[in-house]
């Protein structure tokens, strides 16, 4: 078992290295990932500032499928992986069925949610009637045809759990890329095509998803040959789903608070103008910027969780200092940026005088809290990594949630939209305190023991 140890390269591998290659990759799959939907928010606001704000107002719904579909994949892959690790191949071709059908199941909620949901949930967010009928087209297609982003999700994953990740990151690419060059031409009608406006952003994004599934169940299939994955006389096991959404709900929460606060943040700054837009521009900014930090965590996790068991304190203190500096870095050049041109990246969307005059401002406010989050984001997968979720999830509720939205309620009283976006680093500073009040309290229950048998 020592030697076994010894040969794996996450408990020999000089930590920076061993960070650098395990991160680097997904750092540029969600870097891809980011740039699509950034690219997506420029073509749709080539139309009029309305389309773009339609599309911001669609997102938290957007993000919440993301959450259910990563969520509930999460489940599978934790359950499915430790099951092959138990050589019960069976069983987890059983637990495969299971994600594959709950995923389906979702996406038909989801249906159903932009058939009859679409039109109120545009309503309570905006008065302006050309707003809602782009939003409406937007997001019902976006939920009923969204089978693509269900199946890509869970098929990636099963992907993931017989570590064949290159594979999904090839499923996510080709998506992307997909996306990325049906925009313009659904969206303007060109090469014949029909001018299809913010409906046809819908379509393009709706069929990178479904390519992405297409190739990722037939590498499935063609490559993945630990999993036997079929249907035949397939029931649905109760006990099997319940084992996936124990982790699995978790993920889907945490996950979906920030659907919920960018939902009541718009609710907030719908007074104000042009400033929803603004928001979802930011939105589609920062991503940009925070994508290498989540791709940084996915590359970290696995380190520090071997090595805990392991039971190197030193690497995994080691992995965590690296991981803090290179995310902390990574948003102060996204800080410094976004200091310094905000006009430059609010221009990128074909921005009105309006939505200049509220942007600069709102951008240089909001990354203050980048000074920051790089630290906290980082810390809170180190608290997944040593088996407390669970401080993640109350840090994250209590920024968003306690903080974020009541702080931000409270400054829109004072009739300046400039003022709102303090709420930011306000809540991050809140962060910053219980993040580190949990380091601490992490630290003395489990770090400082690692490898000393207490």
């Amino acid at each position: 078992m020592e030697n076994t140890r010894k040969e794996n390269k996450m408990g020999v591998m000089p930590i920076n290295r061993l960070l650098i290659s395990m991160s680097l990759p997904m750092m540029i799959s969600m870097l891809v990932q980011a740039l699509y939907n950034i690219v997506d928010s420029i073509f749709v606001s080539q139309i009029n500032e309305y389309a773009l704000r339609s599309v911001s107002l669609a997102f938290p719904i957007q993000t919440l499928m993301i959450a259910v579909s990563v969520g509930t994949a999460v489940g599978v892959n934790a359950f499915l992986s430790r099951t092959l690790g138990e050589k019960d191949f069976d069983k987890a071709n059983t637990i495969a069925a299971n994600g594959i059908f709950i995923e389906a199941v979702s996406y038909v909620v989801f249906a159903l949610i932009g058939i009859f949901v679409s039109r109120p949930f545009f309503a309570s967010q905006t008065e302006i009637a050309e707003v809602r009928e782009y939003g409406v087209a937007y997001l019902t297609i976006c939920c009923v045809a969204g089978l693509g982003i269900f199946m890509q999700t869970i098929f990636e994953r099963l992907l993931q759990s017989t570590g064949k990740t290159l594979y999904a990151m090839v499923t996510q690419g080709a998506g992307a890329v997909i996306n990325l060059i049906l925009d313009p031409i659904l969206i303007f009608g060109y090469f014949g095509m029909p001018r299809m406006g913010v409906a046809g952003a819908a379509v393009a994004t709706v069929a990178g998803q479904i390519v992405a599934a297409a190739m990722a169940i037939l590498f499935n299939l063609k490559f993945n040959k630990e999993l036997h994955i079929t249907f035949k006389g397939f029931r649905p096991s109760g006990h099997l789903i319940a084992q996936i959404y124990k982790v699995g709900i978790p993920s889907i929460v945490m996950q979906a608070i920030g659907s919920v606060m960018t939902y009541g943040m718009n609710l907030i700054l719908g007074a104000f103008g042009a400033a929803q837009t603004v928001f979802g521009v930011y939105f589609k900014l920062q991503s940009f910027i925070f994508m290498p930090i989540f791709g940084l965590n996915n590359g970290m996790v696995p380190i520090i969780a071997y090595n805990y068991g392991a039971g190197s304190r030193e690497r995994v203190v080691k992995t965590m200092k690296s991981s803090i500096r290179y995310a902390v870095g990574i948003m102060l050049a996204g800080l410094v940026i976004m200091e310094l041109f905000p006009a430059r990246l609010i221009g990128l969307f074909n921005a009105t005088p309006e939505l200049l005059v509220i942007g600069v401002p709102a951008l240089r406010t909001i990354c203050l809290s980048f000074c920051f989050a790089g630290y906290c984001i980082v810390v809170g997968s180190v608290f997944q990594a040593l088996g407390n979720g669970v401080y993640s999830m109350i840090v994250s509720i209590a920024r968003q949630l306690c903080v974020l939205l009541p702080v931000a309620y409270l400054l829109s009283l004072s009739g300046n939209v400039n003022l709102i976006w303090w709420a930011f680093p306000i809540a991050e500073l809140m962060s910053l305190g219980m993040t580190t009040l949990f380091l601490v309290k992490i630290n003395k229950d489990i770090i400082r023991h690692i490898g000393t048998g207490d």
